[in-house]
């Protein structure tokens, strides 16, 4: 097939498509925010997206195989589901019913509609209307200068990428990246892909969001997850939630929270933003939720300023010591601080070099309120600590974890019931990616696995995480970019310097389900892989695959889709990543990938040769509800260098800002899961049909001479760079002065390239240093 470019009077090559949403503005309109979170609205508000995007039989069909023991996993967060009794009518939430909408839409994109819009009109609209355009149908190819995308064949596709990566003349200079969406059979072959071809390129979602617990758990208890399952919950006496907003990013974990609560709990909400969900939650599947009698949740809000964790940390840990040294004994678990931990001297002396109340201060809290926490620690042990983005996206943030590590290890709060760590994940498998190998760092036990298992041996440097591989593509070290899913520029910080990165690259390539920003800011040449998603039926030699996927608590389970895909150019990912290391690597491959393409047990058999914890996969992954991997942490087993949990010892962060600057935070609207906006809405905190806002405190508002309503500029000058988001409206909110709030990915081209947190380099979403200046037209 030869290609030629399309051309157009109106000169579009010459034209850059967005790399941003555009600056225009909708008709914002404000509420007072909730204080119940889902109840009916939630219900009403999940069947008007599902029965929007398909008939009632698909969306039905589709809602009753969710999150069941013998359907299809989520494609939104990775909450776990209950062990035993699932709901046969909705084991599953509002977002959870927002994503199906997304996926299993009957819209689709064929040829034609990408012969009618060219990129750089479709780069003209926002994320949420190119989102809602619908699911990708055949493969897609951009050919260098050309305007628009035309259809390219499967194998045609496969040869040209293949091309592309041979001439390279490193494997580095290939990027493999992977979205948190992919099972664990496509991420164990795509790993396995990337290293047999010679590189360690393997940066994924982590990168940005848990790779920070990642890195402070695995040194601190010896493994990078959380220790807890979801029984816990209900057994557990306090549950504290750091940087979390369950009622939108995880909404099925207030039915936990609920439990714990009628249980007798204390729950300690701890965010810059009081978020609706961890108010009061109307439970839609009891008769009390039905008729809008709410549960409280939270006893205790401690509304932190942005990067107070650390100083609110220590100084509860402080309250608690001083408590510890009237009476020895009473207030720490002693016993399992000698037997199980190391560091616990040098821990009391760093601890004392602090006074309460400057930490108090630090962190924006009263000190009757850091009292009344200390006091709800010191009489308990079985203690939960839940966290998410708004610990994991700071300078200190690696430190910030282990500062929570610390409060569990003094009450002896890790491997026993009803107490321990509980990282939330996002995305539905990106726990499962990392177990299966998808790791820049791959631990070298890993890497001699794959040498055992397949005779050759991966590279043994390490590879690009997503900033690095960033930075490699901006410079013209890495070439070629190949992403399993996701939406790499709207995920990504600092979207001119990435967009700018991507278009320096000779190919990038995209393993999609619908169409997103990432595929209208290109290398030279670009494609779109229309590949299956969870609710399609994945058939192949004529018999129906099921994949896996491992949720946040480790429990590995099945996921088989049901729905008839919109398209017969669909494929699955595991197929699509055997075919294309076969037309890459040919007969210089060790790897046998035609027995890949045959069926995904085989693909299964292997990933129990090589990764430990997977015996009897296929049997244990034909068990309905799935099985636990191993989990030492939890059974007091603590994998670290001298086999014990470590207390860790660091310094507050005490943020200095000039009288005109602020904190920013980015987060998600209740309309939103990542980058895929559902809607326009953010219902919880009442505002409606706008996303351009910056959220504020009042005394700030007028202390820097606006008023609520105003149009701003964004702007900041790290690193010595101009960046900045035009034309947002000020909104007042309850939120520490000094602190803000934004949407991503609207304002991630604020967040600088060159601010992460050390030790995992993950981009400090969470704080961003910003000025404001009034909008000009």
């Amino acid at each position: 097939m030869r290609y030629t470019a399309n051309k157009k009077m109106d000169n579009q090559q010459d034209k850059k498509p967005n790399a941003e949403n555009p600056e225009s503005l909708l008709n914002l309109k404000l509420t007072k925010p909730k204080i119940v979170a889902a109840g009916i609205p939630a219900v009403l508000s999940s069947a008007k997206h599902v029965f929007g995007e398909m008939d009632l039989a698909r969306g039905m069909k589709a809602l009753l195989a969710l999150n069941q023991k013998d359907g299809f996993d989520c494609p939104g967060c990775a909450w776990p589901d209950p062990d035993g009794h699932r709901s046969k009518i909705a084991e599953y939430c509002e977002n959870g019913a927002k994503a199906i909408a997304e996926e299993a839409t009957t819209k689709k994109l064929t040829p034609q509609f990408f012969k009618d819009n060219s990129v750089y009109e479709l780069a003209r609209l926002n994320d949420y209307e190119i989102g809602k355009k619908g699911r990708v149908a055949q493969p897609m190819y951009l050919p260098e200068g050309a305007t628009h995308y035309q259809p390219i064949s499967w194998d045609d596709a496969f040869t040209r990428i293949a091309v592309h990566l041979n001439k390279l003349s490193s494997p580095d200079e290939a990027v493999f990246y992977t979205s948190g969406r992919t099972g664990n059979e496509a991420a164990f072959l795509y790993q396995l892909f990337a290293r047999e071809y010679g590189t360690n390129n393997l940066p994924d979602c982590s990168n940005m969001c848990h790779e920070s617990s990642g890195v402070a758990l695995n040194e601190s208890v010896g493994l990078g997850k959380g220790s807890v399952k979801l029984e816990d919950f209900a057994k557990a006496e306090v549950i504290i939630i750091l940087g979390q907003n369950p009622g939108t990013n995880h909404p099925r974990m207030l039915s936990a929270l609920q439990e714990a609560k009628e249980n007798g709990a204390t729950i300690i909400s701890v965010n810059p933003l009081p978020e609706t969900g961890l108010i009061g939650f109307s439970n839609p599947q009891t008769v009390k939720g039905a008729l809008g009698i709410k549960a409280r949740l939270t006893d205790i809000f401690l509304q932190v300023k942005l990067n107070g964790d650390m100083a609110l940390l220590k100084a509860i840990e402080l309250l608690l010591l001083e408590e510890e040294e009237r009476a020895p004994g009473t207030v720490f678990d002693q016993e399992f601080i000698k037997e199980r931990t190391a560091g616990y001297e040098e821990f009391v002396k760093g601890i004392k070099r602090y006074n309460v109340e400057e930490l108090a201060a630090a962190a924006g809290i009263s000190m009757d309120q850091m009292r009344q926490t200390a006091e709800v620690f010191k009489k308990k042990s079985k203690i939960i600590a839940c966290w998410a983005m708004g610990l994991t996206q700071h300078k200190n943030a690696v430190d910030t974890i282990k500062e929570v590590v610390n409060l569990l290890l003094l009450k002896g709060s890790i491997g026993k019931p009803g107490a321990g760590t509980c990282p939330v994940r996002g995305h539905s498998n990106v726990q499962g990616d990392r177990t299966m190998g998808i790791n820049e760092k791959a631990p070298q036990k890993f890497l001699d696995n794959i040498e055992r298992v397949y005779g050759f041996r991966p590279p043994q440097h390490h590879g690009y995480d997503v900033v690095e591989a960033i930075h490699a593509m901006h410079e013209g070290k890495a070439k070629v970019f190949i992403a399993m899913g996701g939406n790499f520029l709207s995920a990504t910080p600092d979207t001119v310097y990435t967009a700018e990165a991507l278009r320096r690259t000779d190919l990038t390539v995209h393993v999609s389900t619908k169409l997103n920003r990432s595929h209208l800011v290109t290398g030279k040449e670009a494609m779109i892989l229309p590949c299956c998603g969870h609710t399609d039926l994945d058939m192949m030699n004529g018999e129906a695959q099921f994949i896996t996927c491992e949720n946040s608590m480790g429990v590995v389970q099945m996921s088989k889709g049901s729905l008839k895909p919109i398209s017969e150019y669909l494929l699955g990912e595991p197929l699509i990543v055997a075919k294309l290391a076969k037309a890459t690597l040919g007969d210089r491959s060790k790897v046998n990938w035609d027995l890949y393409m045959q069926h995904y047990d085989y693909i299964r058999n292997d990933i129990e040769l090589a990764i430990p914890g997977f015996e009897d996969y296929n049997k244990r992954a034909r068990i309905l509800g799935g099985f636990y991997l191993p989990n030492g942490p939890r059974e007091g087993k603590f994998n670290t260098f001298n086999g014990k949990a470590n207390f860790t010892t660091s310094d507050v962060t005490f943020t200095k800002l000039a009288p005109d600057e602020l904190m920013m935070q980015t987060l998600r609207s209740h309309d939103q899961f990542n980058t895929t906006i559902y809607g326009l809405n953010d219902r919880y905190r009442g505002v409606f049909n706008e996303r351009r806002v910056i959220f504020m405190n009042e005394k700030d508002i007028t202390r820097l001479g606006f008023a609520a309503g105003d149009l701003v500029d964004l702007y900041n000058y790290h690193g010595g760079k101009e960046r900045v988001a035009h034309k947002f409206i000020i909104i007042p909110f309850s939120i520490p002065e000094q602190c803000t709030a934004t949407y991503f990915p609207e304002t991630n081209v604020l967040v600088p390239i060159d601010s992460t947190a050390d030790k995992s380099n993950t981009p400090t979403s969470k704080m961003v240093i910003l000025k404001l200046r009034k909008h000009v037209e």
